[in-house]
């Protein structure tokens, strides 16, 4: 048992709410165990200049953690993102792009906002999982019926570790993975296709097998977020997903 009572790979409570805000075309606010995390998803009609005249859209995220979401206030960063912000902004872009036709949205900009409330680990991880949400709801309001859907398949992450006793565990809390002997990060589709393995040994190396076992480990705690993001969306927005036609 882990401090928490978990079992080692049991994840900590997860709860997924759509609609989370008012204004974006999609939102949702999940709460992996304390870690808080509110997605926003917002259309505008433009993208980059070397995307003009292309007939082909873009999706970039952005992400930042809230002053009180930490015991200690976090300062803004307002002039210059820090190199943390960066890695885990483009990890959820890469992650979301994954998983999206941009040639099926025309000449528009998906804008992510993942803005951490809570942090107790787990805040790239679950972004990904939540903006996924948040996605699928903005991309229905330009689908036109009888096209193809832009989001092609679901796609979640979510962490796994090896303790110093040398134990694999799912879903690491701060207090696990400031502690860890290896951490990792798996995103994941809902076809089991693996879109990025972010992996640390932080005390010593790991083994080729004990890798492959935070990858089984992490995929049977993807396949539960999956399951949640379809009870979030609901059987209306469910059924598009990968739809062709």
């Amino acid at each position: 048992m882990r401090f928490d009572r978990r079992r080692a790979d049991e994840m900590r409570e997860v709860l997924l709410e759509r609609r989370a805000q008012k204004y974006p075309a999609g939102s949702a606010l999940i709460e992996v165990g304390n870690t808080k995390v509110l997605c926003a998803a917002t259309i505008e009609d433009k993208v980059p200049p070397f995307l003009k005249g292309t007939g082909t859209g873009w999706l970039n995220a952005e992400y930042s953690m809230l002053p009180g979401s930490a015991a200690e206030r976090i300062a803004r960063e307002r002039s210059k993102l820090g190199g943390r912000t960066m890695e885990i902004q483009r990890l959820i872009g890469r992650a979301l792009r994954a998983v999206t036709d941009l040639t099926l949205i025309g000449e528009r900009s998906i804008i992510i906002d993942c803005d951490v409330l809570q942090a107790d680990g787990g805040t790239r991880t679950a972004s990904i999982t939540g903006a996924f949400v948040a996605l699928v709801e903005a991309c229905e309001t330009i689908y036109q019926v009888g096209d193809a859907f832009p989001v092609k398949d679901f796609v979640a992450a979510i962490s796994a570790g090896i303790t110093q006793d040398g134990e694999k565990i799912l879903d690491l809390c701060y207090a696990e993975d400031s502690t860890a002997a290896a951490d990792c990060n798996v995103v994941m589709t809902g076809a089991g296709e693996i879109v990025e393995v972010q992996i640390t040994a932080e005390k010593k190396p790991f083994t080729r097998s004990q890798l492959n076992e935070l990858l089984d480990l992490a995929q049977h705690g993807i396949d539960e977020l999956i399951s949640l993001q379809k009870d979030a969306l609901g059987r209306d927005l469910v059924w598009r997903v990968g739809r062709v036609g």
